[in-house]
């Protein structure tokens, strides 16, 4: 059994006992949270689809930490012209785990 599910304005699939990074969540470690913008669940074969959300449908999942993502460089070199630029970036993570979805 399977879901897609729209978690911080992104689209995931998920599945029970399974571990997914998002976008940072106001939520604690340790804290449990539901996401009830499921937009299509497969249960064994038979799938339903939301227009735009299956209303009945809610996924639940426990924080296990907040973390950074690796590091993404960004170089901006204008050749002949002396100009470079180098810059970092590490984007704000949450790493759930899907503990039931709900069809």
């Amino acid at each position: 059994m399977y879901a897609i599910v729209e978690i911080a304005g992104q689209q995931f699939k998920v599945e029970k006992d399974r571990k997914v990074y998002v976008h940072r969540l106001a939520a604690e470690e340790g804290a449990n949270v539901e996401f009830d913008k499921v937009l299509l669940v497969d249960n064994e074969g038979v799938v339903s689809i939301g227009t735009p959300t299956i209303e009945s449908a809610k996924v639940t999942a426990k924080v296990i930490a907040h973390v950074k993502a690796d590091k993404v460089i960004i170089f901006k070199k204008k050749r002949r012209k002396t100009f470079e630029r180098k810059n970092g970036h590490r984007q704000s993570m949450t790493q759930i785990l899907i503990e039931s979805i709900i069809a």
